[in-house]
């Protein structure tokens, strides 16, 4: 009878170490109901009164600044965003389940946030969706995607190549109003922010991150509700060393060039030619400004008005060569028609010597 009892003990013990009943994904995912399709856990905003606001957090981290498009008026750029938001029916206490305290959910289970950003004018190939969701024992689910983005900014020219740009990034519900969803930042200050990217930023080209501002904000939309906002105000700084090398120094030696011709001998026929040669030069640049600046601008961007000056002033120049020129022509014409007249007038006083011989 003892035997027994030690046998049916060692296979109770044996079961329970077999097959534990809280200490696996499995049995966590079949408490949560998550083994088979639950449409309403994928479809349906996870509040227990359809009153409740869902809190959604957002981090967004520049990687890096790839590409500014003057012309198209677009900036390009590596982020990496993180979204929390808070779901009411999966949550679990981790003392039960062997303090499992994360687990990994594909995302076409999940009801997730339709946030888009709406400056958003990339391609959807750029963007890079992490396919699971991260679920935590307090009911709170994290996702992170990857982007490739090209967002609209409104780049104000009038000082390049020394300008400052602002963009902004803004997230938002592309449904769901503010009595649904309530948009908050996860980082911390503007200047940890700030920090932290810089300190991150892998690639930043012709331009310097300066400062990134978070803000959250409510706008109305068509439907007169009001949509709660997250903006990411972007501040980059131009890099301006090549364009003072490859226009503005340029420019102003042609200026001095053009000046310095005045001291080459007008009759050799040098000037004149020596003074084109420079303005084809500056129409040459001209036309590498003219792609590079956008013609929507409605001021002019002083770079310009100093290329447009610069060419006035030495077109001015050519005609003043030209005049010159022309003068000293006419000043030999005018030296050589004596001459032909002192021979008149030989002739004239001969014939009056033989008509008066005549009488």
């Amino acid at each position: 009878m003892a035997l027994l009892r030690l046998t049916a003990l060692l296979l109770l013990i044996g079961l329970c170490h077999s097959s534990p009943p809280h200490c696996s994904y499995w049995r966590l995912w079949e408490y949560l109901n998550l083994t088979t399709t639950n449409s309403f856990v994928a479809n349906v905003r996870p509040v227990k009164s359809w009153t409740e606001v869902t809190k959604v957090k957002m981090e967004m981290i520049l990687f890096g600044i790839v590409k500014v498009d003057e012309k198209c008026q677009t900036v390009q750029g590596h982020t990496w965003t993180t979204m929390y938001w808070s779901n009411a029916f999966l949550n679990w206490n981790t003392t039960d389940f062997c303090d499992i305290d994360v687990i990994t959910v594909p995302r076409s289970l999940l009801w997730i946030p339709d946030i888009h950003i709406q400056e958003d004018a990339s391609d959807p190939s750029s963007i890079l969706e992490s396919p699971y969701v991260n679920l935590y024992p307090d009911g709170w689910a994290m996702t992170t995607s990857r982007h490739l983005l090209t967002f609209t900014c409104q780049l104000n020219l009038n000082m390049f190549p020394f300008d400052d740009q602002e963009c902004d990034i803004t997230f938002s519900s592309m449904t769901a109003s503010v009595d649904a969803i309530l948009l908050v930042s996860q980082a911390g200050n503007d200047q940890q922010m700030t920090n932290y990217s810089k300190g991150v930023i892998i690639t930043q080209g012709e331009w310097d991150l300066k400062n990134i501002q978070i803000n959250t904000t409510l706008k109305v939309m068509h439907d007169n509700k009001k949509h709660s906002e997250l903006i990411y105000t972007v501040t980059i700084s131009r890099r301006p060393m090549l364009y003072v090398i490859n226009f503005i120094i340029p420019l102003l030696y042609f200026l001095i060039l053009d000046l310095a011709s005045f001291f080459i001998n007008e009759a050799r026929g040098e000037k004149l030619s020596f003074k084109i040669t420079i303005l084809l030069s500056i129409s040459v640049l001209l036309l590498i400004l003219k792609d590079m600046l956008p013609s929507t601008e409605k001021k002019m961007p002083w770079i310009a008005n100093y290329c447009i000056g610069i060419f006035a002033l030495v077109g001015i120049s050519v005609l003043e060569a030209m005049t010159v020129s022309y003068l000293l022509s006419f000043e030999e014409k005018v030296k050589k028609a004596p001459h032909r007249c002192s021979n008149c007038e030989d002739a004239i006083q001969l014939e009056r010597t033989t008509s008066r011989g005549e009488f």
